[in-house]
């Protein structure tokens, strides 16, 4: 009976019984439809003898991988020679293609990639952020990857090399790597990555042209000849320098230390006159790659061979090889030429990337491109090559120049695709299956999941087919000009074939199709969409003011979802512009289909934000979520970047963020923004910056813990009438920790600095003046870093808003936000967590996999609510989920009274905080076909108690 009487507070049970009680008959029906995916039983909670000390009492036992956690453990470091695919190729290809994948297409981020596949061979050009998202979801499959070329080296178009290496590196039993060509600055990419990338990975790196930092005078790259790459049997590839005719920068200069004048240990292949000549800086160089098929052998005659005196047999086969053979009747020799009918010369692919209109020079003036025209000198037809298809990865200001428009007409019967960055693609997704979980997520609940910044854009205009939007007029000349789209095929071989193939190129779905497709497969969720919306109306009695929980009534299908609770007192009068929480991506390893990496989006509105962490892709998602304009200026208004630790996962999208606000900020008066992180991060981004600049500070995480920030703070105020910190020689008091990598007598304590490193703070003071002066800016009282048991130099972060006034004057405190980063359940983040107001916690693994979070020191679900609740926290938000959970996690539906289960592009209003849980038994039902285990008894539950 009291079950009954509890569920009589339910609105649409009190007031409509019959029709929410069929509403919850169907979820138990359909429910019960899906019991196949079960866990078996040997993956249910095993516990080790560890474990059961951490059940009693979470403390200094609590099980972790103590190896991994201080750097020792070599079980990922075992594969010393990674394996480079050899293949048997095939001369004679029966398919061969150009193909146009489409990455950074829909946000503009990055540079679309392009295949040539063979049959035996595949080389990518280009690797944004985001390509190997790209691949899983069209399933590219990466280990077939033999070759990729750079056609310049940056962040715009390399950004997806590491988590690619990496990927590889992990694939089968010895790992695969792969040829990676660029410019003599690839150099400088390899040696940043090299700071959390195995050297293995990197041994068969080659790259060309002309060398920096060499004492020579500066001498013109003579770009009269081309690169030869790679020359086989099915394909050559050559290279083409365009260097910028403004060489106003500085050359780099020599180097100077001993780290400095390491071996880079990358092929340099010499420049075509035999010299090794300086550029203008790294990063300037663009490369131009013209890709040629062997010619096609004419048919063989066996009327002419026996006219020569040949018997059929082995002969006939080596002339069709190419070889010369004897007469086996008159004495004489008969060549291919004598029985073989005219040969059809093999197609040629150039792939031209000129960035700016100062590299234009230098395309305009390559005597080796203009061997390829349609003429030559004296309007003479070319004899020979001939070019089938051009493909320009050109920006549309270079493109739109009359001067590249003319050079362009020299191609004048090749197929030239346009794929720079164009307008007309922003409304096509090119990521579906994230796109249709994002439409379905809105439909349901649009106030954690707005509808995708292009989908509130106003319609461009669009380029007609086979033309350019912005250069229609003045490129009517040329008929076979097209813009690119994603998946667009041009085929080679057969050559009967040869030509564009659009038979490749998605269907576009438009949201409301996707909806009446998610209405026919789930007739229930129209139902549920009204509930989800009727929470926020139950929620709140005014516009602006937020109740308490246990005064106003819930729809609920969880029995856990009646019990009481109280509002934190920071969320009183709380407004809708104070906060939002933007989950970016939360996945982990590696990016799939629906999950990005992580990255933490921290919206303050008017007063900017913070990333906290940037896993690989970043930018594209910040992209998808607030269109590609509303993207920038979130980037030009980020106040920090907070980075958690090394991993790829967590910060690999950085590179791409910082040199984009650079770019947005160009000529504008502003600060450097400001990196925190491990001290491996500075390693990174400082080698990095030999490539392009990107106009940061960096701040190590180990200053930013509160024994750190408790220092400079007293610090200051010792010395507020005394001379310059920087002539200061005291050193900060350290922390009274034991010098291994865990405190003595407690396994679980790790420290941010041993006793023997004093902080210089002549170098870290302004620093921590300057994320003091950035942190009040946006409205935060305070950043505080803390150490975590994942590997060296793993931190979590708070955040903690600053207090406020109401207007009969109460003060109200100020929210307080926790993010865990990659961690095993630690005394350290129980304490930083205590009285937050959102935790949002890595929930790598299911409650089943202990013994594989212990081993990767990861958590489960179950143990990172169980943090939350030691900590006291008023919402759990969980993150960071295994790929092996593609759409939702595996949870323990006992433990979520504060708690939800995070998606991409999910974003949380602090006002909508106290509805949060309530909104999961609806994406259950949104998810009830993808779950993994059965989920029925969930249902069955409620409906026997309201029955």
């Amino acid at each position: 009976m009291a079950q009954i009487l509890n569920f009589r507070h339910i609105p649409f049970l009190s007031s409509k019984p019959n029709s929410h009680l069929r509403f919850l008959s169907t979820l138990i029906a359909s429910s019960s439809r899906r019991r196949r995916n079960v866990a078996p039983l040997n993956l249910r909670r095993r516990y080790t003898a560890m474990e059961v000390e951490e059940s009693s009492s979470l403390g200094p036992t609590t099980g972790f991988n103590k190896r991994r956690a201080e750097g020792t453990d070599k079980t990922n470091f075992t594969r010393k020679n990674l394996q480079l695919k050899v293949r048997k190729l095939n001369p004679i290809n029966t398919i061969s293609y150009v193909q146009i994948l489409g990455t950074g297409m829909d946000t503009q981020d990055t540079s679309p990639a392009v295949l040539l596949f063979f049959d035996n061979q595949r080389f990518i050009f280009n690797a944004g952020e985001g390509l190997q998202r790209f691949c899983t979801e069209h399933r590219i499959k990466l280990s077939k990857i033999d070759h990729i070329f750079l056609s310049r080296v940056c962040s715009e178009t390399a950004g997806g090399l590491p988590g690619l290496l990496l990927t590889l590196a992990g694939m089968g039993e010895e790992g695969m790597t792969l040829n990676i060509w660029g410019p003599s600055d690839l150099k400088y990419l390899i040696d940043a990555m090299r700071s959390f990338i195995p050297n293995a990975a990197m041994v068969h790196t080659k790259s060309f042209g002309p060398t920096f930092g060499t004492n020579e005078s500066t001498v013109q790259f003579q770009s009269n000849n081309s690169i030869v790459l790679v020359d086989d049997e099915v394909v050559k590839i050559s290279a083409i320098i365009l260097q910028p005719s403004n060489n106003e920068s500085q050359l780099l200069k020599p180097c100077q230390s001993p780290s400095q004048r390491a071996d880079h240990s990358t092929e340099i292949l010499d420049s075509p006159n035999g010299k090794k000549l300086p550029a203008a800086k790294p990063g300037d160089m663009s490369v131009v790659y013209v890709c040629e098929l062997p010619e096609i052998k004419g048919k063989f005659d066996p009327g002419k061979a026996k006219a020569l005196g040949l018997r059929p047999g082995p002969k006939y086969r080596e002339l069709q090889l190419g070889n010369s053979v004897e007469s086996d009747h008159q004495n004489v020799m008969v060549h291919p030429s004598d029985v073989l009918g005219p040969s059809i010369p093999g197609p040629i692919v150039l792939l031209v990337d000129c960035p700016t209109e100062f590299h234009l020079e230098a395309l305009l003036s390559s005597k080796s491109l203009a061997t390829y025209g349609d003429q030559v000198e004296g309007n003479l037809p070319k004899a020979g090559k001939g070019v089938a298809c051009v493909i320009h990865l050109s920006p549309e200001s270079v493109v739109s120049c009359s001067k590249y428009q003319t050079w362009m007409k020299a191609f004048g019967s090749a197929q030239h695709i346009m794929a720079g960055h164009e307008k007309k693609n922003v409304e096509i997704p090119i990521l579906k299956a994230s796109a249709r979980i994002a439409a379905r997520l809105n439909y349901l609940c649009p106030r954690f999941f707005p509808a995708p910044g292009f989908w509130s854009l106003p319609n461009h205009n669009c380029s007609k087919p086979g033309s350019l939007a912005s250069s229609e007029d003045s490129l009517s000349a040329l008929s076979n000009v097209i813009n690119a789209e994603n998946l667009l095929k041009f085929t080679l071989r057969p050559y009967v074939n040869l030509g564009l193939d659009r038979s490749c190129i998605p269907t576009t779905a438009s949201s409301s199709e996707i909806i009446d497709e998610l209405q026919s497969e789930i007739p229930e969720v129209v139902e549920a969409a009204q509930h989800v919306s009727q929470l926020w109306q139950d929620c709140s009695q005014t516009k602006d003011d937020l109740i308490p929980v246990a005064d106003h009534k819930m729809v609920i299908e969880e029995p856990w979802l009646c019990e009481d609770e109280i509002t934190p007192a920071c969320l009183e009068n709380v407004r809708r512009d104070d906060l939002e929480i933007v989950l970016l991506g939360t996945g982990s390893s590696q990016p799939s289909k629906y999950r990005n990496v992580s990255s933490i989006y921290i919206n303050l509105f008017s007063k900017g934000g913070l990333l906290l962490d940037c896993g690989e892709g970043t930018l594209g998602q910040l992209k998808r979520r607030y269109g590609v304009s509303g993207a920038d200026d979130v980037v030009r208004s980020l106040s920090c970047i907070w980075i958690s630790h090394i991993h790829a996962d967590h910060h690999t999208g950085l590179a791409r963020i910082l040199a984009l606000r650079r770019d947005l900020l160009k000529g504008v008066p502003h600060e450097p923004v400001l990196v925190v992180g491990p001290n491996k991060l500075k390693r990174y981004l400082n080698a990095y910056q030999r490539l392009e600049d990107l106009d940061m500070l960096f701040l190590n995480c180990k200053h930013t813990t509160k024994a750190s920030l408790d220092d400079f703070e007293n610090d200051l105020q010792e010395t507020v009438n005394s001379q310059d910190l920087s002539n200061n020689n005291a050193e900060i008091n350290a922390s009274k920790v034991d010098s291994t990598l865990f405190a003595k007598g407690s396994r679980m304590e790790s420290y941010w600095k041993r006793p023997d490193s004093p902080v210089d703070k002549g170098d870290v003071y302004p620093l921590l003046r300057k994320l003091k002066r950035a942190i009040h800016e946006a409205g935060l009282n305070a950043l505080i870093s803390f150490p975590v048991v994942h590997c060296p130099q793993s931190f979590g972060v708070v955040l903690k808003a600053e207090e406020r006034t109401n207007s009969v004057g109460k003060v109200i405190p100020g929210w307080k936000i926790v993010y865990s980063g990659d961690t095993r359940p630690c005394p350290e983040l129980i304490e930083a967590s205590r009285g937050a107001t959102v935790l949002i916690h890595e929930a790598t693994f299911e409650e089943g996999m202990v013994e594989e979070a212990i081993a990767k020191n990861h958590s489960t679900t179950n143990e990172a609510i169980e943090m939350g609740e030691a900590a006291n926290v008023y919402r759990i938000i969980l993150t960071h989920f295994s790929q092996r959970y593609p759409k939702i996690p595996v949870f323990d539906k006992t433990h979520m009274h504060k708690t939800c289960v995070a998606f991409d592009m999910m974003s949380i209003n602090i006002a909508d905080l106290p509805v949060l849980p309530k909104v999961l038994p609806y994406l259950k039902l949104l998810f009830r076909n993808d779950m993994i285990v059965d989920e029925s008894d969930d249902v069955v539950d409620v409906a026997s108690s309201a029955s």
